[in-house]
């Protein structure tokens, strides 16, 4: 993405952190025009990463190949049918990372000739630790895949899907799991502290313990099972633990809690007719 124009249309978090991601990966500021509505977020945008932004979504598409859509789903409907008429005779390719918004009604808000690709990164996009599904539609050219998996690369790890229902499993995996996994350390930090330690300590070793596993977990083609087996001698105080865990049924409420979360995006997809 580094000679070539691309528009962001909403400077929110998800936003920032791909201009921040383009940033570091040598794409230059001139090259990258951003849409924003609201003068605080683009006076932040001016201070904190040199990048001007427009309150002109058309201003900011004008001649880019690649534009983002990053603005809040409830938003999109009227940005893209306002814009409609603004993408020339060739038109760009469309990234979409509003939450929920399928392709069939991407498509249609912004008329022909725009090719849509969608993808669900989650929030350690922020660090640039981002875990993205994407999927695009057959008659998404192979050149224009490539611009989609080279930009959300950016901000960490990208892998495709076959089907556009597979995204909803997405969500709910990587999507949402940031929340799982503070969740867990949130409540290990607790109980950690009901057993005696200063709870700034607590926090700090769960805060440090989530990272540390995240990484070795990260590591090449890591086995969960082989790196669960390894930290859990027979016997020991891991074992014990888990098969507390076991017994009180994690299994099945993880297995729940994602039937939840994929159902619940089905609901909200369902939510935004074309």
């Amino acid at each position: 993405m580094t000679n070539r124009r691309l528009a962001i249309l909403g400077a929110g978090n998800m936003g920032r952190a791909l201009i921040g991601g383009l940033l570091r990966s040598g794409t230059r500021p001139e090259h990258i025009s951003v849409g924003e509505p609201i003068a605080a977020a683009r006076e932040a945008l001016a201070r904190d990463l040199g990048i001007t932004a427009s309150a002109d979504n058309a201003a900011a598409v004008s001649g880019a190949a690649v534009v983002v859509l990053a603005v809040k789903p409830q938003d999109a409907a009227a940005v893209l049918t306002a814009l409609a008429g603004e993408w020339g005779a060739h038109g760009p390719l469309l990234i979409s990372v509003a939450a929920g918004l399928r392709v069939a009604s991407l498509q249609a808000w912004c008329g022909p000739g725009v090719a849509v690709v969608r993808a669900i990164p989650n929030r350690p996009a922020l660090v640039g630790a981002a875990a993205t599904g994407l999927f695009a539609p057959p008659q998404v050219a192979a050149p224009q895949r490539a611009s989609a998996e080279q930009l959300l690369r950016c901000v960490g790890e990208v892998v495709w899907v076959a089907t556009e229902e597979a995204l909803d499993v997405v969500t709910a995996l990587s999507g949402s799991g940031p929340a799982y996994f503070f969740l867990l350390a949130q409540l290990m930090a607790e109980a950690a502290q009901q057993l005696g330690l200063e709870g700034p300590v607590a926090r700090r070793l769960a805060a440090a313990t989530l990272h540390g596993a995240g990484l070795l977990a990260h590591g090449g083609e890591a086995d969960l099972t082989q790196l669960r087996t390894e930290v859990t001698s027979r016997g020991g105080t891991t074992e014990a633990a888990l098969r507390v865990l076991e017994e009180a049924g994690l299994r099945a409420s993880v297995a729940r809690a994602l039937e939840a979360a994929v159902l619940r995006g089905r609901e909200l997809a369902a939510s935004h007719p074309t």
